[in-house]
C-alpha cells in the first residue's frame, strides 16, 4: 500500500514538473515570436514604411496584448505620423501593461509630450508629474513638466473673458430695467396729471354753481328730479317690479332650505355614529 502511494507522489510530482517547464517552454516561444515581430516593425518603421511597421506591431500586439514594447512603439510611429489620438491610446495601454518603473516612465513622458501638442497643458503636467514619480532623475522629464505647468496658468483667460461678457450682459439688463422703471414713473406722472386736471374741471363746475343765485340753483335741482323721475322704468300693468322679483326669490329660497334642513334631519336620525378612529 505503502508502495503505491509512493509511486502516485512520484508521478504527480512528475507530472507537475513537465507540465510546468512545458508552459515555460510555450511562454518563452511566444515571446520570441512578438520579438520578432517587433524587431520587423521597427526596421519598417526606421525606412519609412509606416503601414508595414503598424501592421507588425498589431501582429505583434494581437499574439501578446500584453507587450509594453509593442503598443509603446507603435504608440511612438502614431505620434511621428500626427495621429495623436492613437498615439496616445497606445501610451495608456504601455502605462497599464508596463511592469517596472522605467516602462512606466517612458510612456508617462509620451503621454505629456502628446497632451502638449494638443494644447491640453494642464493634463500634460499631471502626466510629466507621473514621468517623474517613476523617474525623478530625467531632466528632459522635469524640463517639459516646468514647460506644462507654464502653458497650464495662460490656459485661465478665456473663462475670464466669458466672466467679462457675463458682467456685461448683467450690466445691460440693468440699464434696460432702469429704463423701463423710468417709463413706469413718466406714466405714473401722466397718470397723476391727468387725475389734478378732472379734480381742477371738477372744482371750478362746482364755483361756478356757487356763483350762481339760489332760484337758479333750485331751478337746476329741479330740473334734474324731472331727468332722473323721467329715466325710471315705469311698471306696465300685470307685470312684476325688479324688487317684487327679488322678494318672490328670497321667498323660494328660505322654503328650499326649510326643506332641506328637515331630510337632513331625517337622514340623521337613521345615521350609524362611528366609535373608532380610520388611521
Amino acid at each position: 500500500m505503502k508502495n503505491i502511494i509512493t509511486y502516485i507522489l512520484i508521478f504527480t510530482v512528475s507530472f507537475t514538473f513537465a507540465q510546468q517547464e512545458e508552459n515555460e517552454k510555450a511562454l518563452e516561444k511566444l515571446n520570441q515570436k512578438t520579438n520578432d515581430l517587433i524587431s520587423d516593425a521597427n526596421d519598417l518603421a526606421s525606412n519609412d514604411e509606416f503601414v508595414s511597421a503598424e501592421m507588425e506591431y498589431r501582429r505583434a500586439i494581437s499574439n501578446k496584448p500584453t507587450s509594453v514594447a509593442g503598443t509603446y512603439n507603435l504608440g511612438h510611429s502614431y505620434y511621428k505620423k500626427g495621429n495623436f489620438e492613437e498615439a496616445l491610446f497606445r501610451n495608456q495601454q504601455a502605462t497599464k501593461n508596463a511592469t517596472d518603473k522605467l516602462e512606466k516612465h517612458r510612456a508617462f513622458h509620451n503621454i505629456g509630450n502628446i497632451l502638449m501638442q494638443e494644447k491640453k497643458c494642464k493634463e500634460a503636467a499631471e502626466a510629466f508629474k507621473n514621468a517623474l514619480r517613476n523617474n525623478p532623475l530625467d531632466e528632459e522629464t522635469r524640463y517639459n513638466y516646468a514647460l506644462a505647468k507654464e502653458c497650464a496658468k495662460n490656459e485661465e483667460p478665456p473663462q475670464e473673458e466669458d466672466n467679462k461678457d457675463d458682467k456685461n450682459k448683467d450690466k445691460k439688463e440693468n440699464e434696460d430695467q432702469k429704463d423701463q422703471d423710468k417709463k413706469e414713473d413718466q406714466g405714473e406722472d401722466q397718470e397723476d396729471n391727468k387725475d389734478k386736471g378732472e379734480d381742477d374741471k371738477k372744482e371750478g363746475d362746482e364755483n361756478e354753481d356757487e356763483g350762481k343765485p339760489d332760484e337758479e340753483k333750485e331751478k337746476d335741482g329741479e330740473g334734474d328730479d324731472q331727468k332722473k323721475e323721467q329715466q325710471k322704468p315705469q311698471q306696465q300693468p300685470g307685470k312684476l317690479s325688479p324688487q317684487q322679483i327679488k322678494n318672490l326669490l328670497e321667498a323660494m329660497d328660505n322654503q328650499e332650505q326649510k326643506v332641506q334642513d328637515k331630510m337632513n334631519a331625517e337622514k340623521a336620525k337613521g345615521a350609524k355614529i362611528q366609535t373608532e378612529k380610520d388611521w
